[in-house]
């Protein structure tokens, strides 16, 4: 698989970077850097597109704010990319209006697309975090996030110590927090494992905003804090069987000493 990383900053370098370091040996992976200040409206695309655009199956789109993101149609004409990531790290970048915009064009290129926000959200059949999730539907996207997206780990722990021993990574996240929190957790007590690990994650540290947001109907939050959620409930359900059964007092051990 070909994959095109379009880059604006510190941003997409980190994602670009990882995923050359470690894609499977048949992808290849190129990174196309745009121009750090684009105006809020583009209006020819050839003023701040290259000449030369490399060929793609799939697109990633990596920018940092809504002048990269409006490059994204004429990025995937040029490359003849297949199918498009477009992940929502920080929504001043790609507002939800632009999104949908983007959306609807590219299904009338007959171009999948998906829109992950944030990115560790992806999975080889959705996107998104708890009720704003969103199914899609494409052999390429699907492949990409077989191997980078939501985290995805097996964790081993000591029977007798109720440590970590090891944490295997069998899913990465694109910009690499994931294989670096599974190389911290080790010698984690299972007791604070389900929450220490998100604070970790954050401190390589995470790229997504922290700016306050709705999520979904439910849930009022910063997107940095989503992607920690994340890491959260799939180190919760492996360690949950080795933690401290919570104590908690009978009515026998109750004593009224009222007179």
């Amino acid at each position: 698989m070909r994959i095109l990383v379009v880059t604006q900053g510190p941003y997409g370098e980190r994602i670009a970077r990882n995923l050359r370091e470690n894609a499977p040996s048949d992808w290849t992976v190129d990174e196309m850097a745009l121009p750090r200040a684009l105006p809020p409206l583009i209006d020819d695309p050839d003023e701040f597109l290259p000449e030369a655009i490399p060929a793609t199956d799939l697109l990633i789109t990596a920018g940092e704010s809504p002048g990269a993101a409006q490059l994204t149609t004429d990025l995937v004409m040029r490359s003849g990319a297949r199918s498009v990531i477009a992940p929502i790290d920080n929504s001043a970048w790609l507002p939800p209006g632009l999104a949908n915009q983007l959306n609807r064009e590219l299904a009338e290129m007959n171009v999948s697309a998906a829109f992950p926000k944030p990115f560790c959200s992806l999975t080889e059949t959705s996107y998104g975090y708890r009720d704003s999730a969103q199914p899609y539907q494409d052999e390429l996207i699907s492949a990409f996030a077989r191997r980078f997206g939501r985290p995805k780990l097996k964790i081993t722990v000591n029977h007798e110590t109720k440590r970590i021993e090891q944490v295997e990574v069998e899913r990465n996240s694109a910009c690499g927090s994931v294989a670096h929190t599974a190389r911290q957790m080790i010698g984690l007590s299972a007791d604070e494992a389900d929450t220490r690990a998100g604070l970790i994650l954050h401190h390589y540290p995470c790229l997504c905003s922290m700016s306050q947001e709705q999520i979904d109907d439910r849930l009022y939050d910063t997107l940095m804090h989503v992607s920690g959620y994340i890491m959260n409930e799939e180190v919760t359900d492996q360690v949950k069987p080795f933690k401290t059964p919570a104590t908690y007092l009978t009515p026998s051990e109750y004593v009224d000493d009222r007179q």
